[in-house]
């Protein structure tokens, strides 16, 4: 795994340093300092629930003499980390990469294909973006980097028969994970959604309905913009997971907490990089540990 620690510099440097300062200052938090606090939590893009949260358990406690403690226990509970679970048995999964354009979709996949076959899984990738030009061409290169075959079709083809074409093959070359590259789009664009709806029926078609996962992909730097995206997506397609990129070009992390507490989908991936080794699964102690330095 990177260094989550030094990726997270620029959100410790400008939201967790001050932040601490204010809690050195004494154990009891005054009005003053509690307002300079809540100003901080939502600069850091954290959003008005989660803060409002935090704000209540410091008006509550009434002081603290271990600010790192508390904010610990703070953030962890935003997070509310689910309990691990065994992995589920189906394979192949179809995972469906989903998200508006330019946060990072093409190249998370890339680094979550790369990310599993480091663990010794059989990845395949699919090319279901099908009406931008250079997206085929995009994939393919990054397949060849990681060493990995991708199922594609003529530009401008139907997205949901590539995704077909996909699991069909990843199933019948006992492949692990087949993941799928799709069009970015808005959620306001109803005929591109019931498209993402329709791949994710031909998938279902060939795998079943228990294996397979969307995956909503969410630029970090885009903070509240990026929950918004999210809560709208959400609202018309399903999603299992979140894929939060460019972690490591923000300095306001507190998009991390706000996703889970406001949409109650979890976290599952950080990109924090260029580098295809810059991923990771994402654990909310790890991050938390990381954040307070």
């Amino acid at each position: 795994m990177f260094d989550l620690k030094s990726k997270l510099q620029k959100t410790r440097d400008d939201f967790v340093s001050p932040l601490k300062r204010l809690f050195q200052r004494g154990p009891k938090v005054t009005e003053e300092e509690q307002d300079e606090i809540e100003e901080l939590l939502l600069s850091s893009d954290m959003g008005v629930e989660a803060s409002e949260r935090i704000m209540d358990s410091i008006r509550e406690q009434g002081e603290t003499s271990d600010y790192r403690t508390f904010l610990r226990e703070e953030f962890l509970r935003l997070l509310n980390d689910p309990p691990e679970t065994a992995p589920l048995s189906t394979t192949p999964r179809a995972i469906l990469i989903v998200g508006i354009n330019g946060v990072g979709k093409t190249t998370s996949i890339a680094k979550l294909a790369n990310h599993y076959k480091s663990e010794g899984k059989k990845v395949l990738l699919a090319a279901a973006d099908t009406f931008r030009a250079a997206a085929q061409d995009q994939l393919g290169v990054w397949a060849k980097q990681i060493g990995i075959d991708m199922v594609a079709h003529k530009p401008g083809g139907d997205p949901a028969a590539v995704a077909f074409d996909a699991c069909n093959a990843a199933k019948s070359r006992g492949m692990d994970y087949v993941i799928i590259d799709t069009a970015g789009r808005l959620h306001t664009r109803v005929n591109l959604m019931e498209e993402l709806r329709k791949i994710k029926r031909a998938c279902e078609k060939v795998l079943g309905s228990n294996a397979v996962d969307t995956y909503l992909t969410l630029d970090a730097t885009l903070g509240q913009n990026s929950l918004h995206q999210a809560r709208e997506f959400t609202r018309s397609l399903h999603a299992d997971g979140i894929i939060l990129t460019k972690l490591d070009s923000t300095a306001k992390g507190g998009i991390v907490l706000a996703i889970k507490d406001t949409l109650g989908v979890p976290v599952r991936y950080i990109g924090a990089g260029e580098g295809v080794d810059d991923f990771s699964e994402f654990d909310a102690q790890t991050f938390v540990d990381a954040l307070l330095g």
